[in-house]
């Protein structure tokens, strides 16, 4: 019952982070931090990338992914059509793990460390939904300041 209700909401923020993607009319915005915002809507969408191929993927589906958290936060101008195809690979990729979990994988341990404490898989897997849903609201608060403001002046 939990991975149908987690594969309902990773597919339902992913695909409105795609959606939010799209919907920036000027697709430099996608880069553009401004006052005390830190991290642009581009940064945000390549830290959710590879935060659900890192935790998903490699540690739960053995997929290989190897991460470069750093460079999701530095990284700059990468064109929107590759932000789209990693998001939709990324939102294939959370589908297929979570449909091959099995309810003790759900119950154990998550395999890492993340925090100062062991929890199981399935809190660790809601916390990650939380945690693209936050960041999708920023993103969308953030593309909507943005896009209020012409940067080819």
């Amino acid at each position: 019952m939990l991975t149908e209700i987690l594969q309902s909401l990773f597919d339902r923020d992913l695909n409105k982070l795609t959606k939010e993607i799209e919907l920036y009319t000027d697709e430099i915005n996608l880069w553009v931090t401004d006052k005390n915002i830190a991290n642009s809507a581009g940064n945000l969408c390549l830290h959710l990338i590879g935060n659900l191929n890192a935790y998903l993927g490699a540690e739960l589906g053995n997929t290989g992914y190897v991460r470069n958290r750093p460079l999701e936060f530095t990284q700059k101008d990468v064109g929107r059509d590759v932000l789209l195809e990693n998001l939709e690979a990324t939102r294939l990729m959370v589908k297929q793990v979570l449909s091959n979990l099995s309810p003790a994988q759900l119950s154990a341990d998550y395999p890492l460390m993340v925090f100062a404490a062991k929890m199981t898989t399935e809190w660790f897997l809601v916390h990650l939904a939380t945690h693209l849903s936050y960041h999708l609201g920023q993103i969308n608060y953030h593309r909507r300041l943005m896009d209020g403001i012409d940067n080819n002046k």
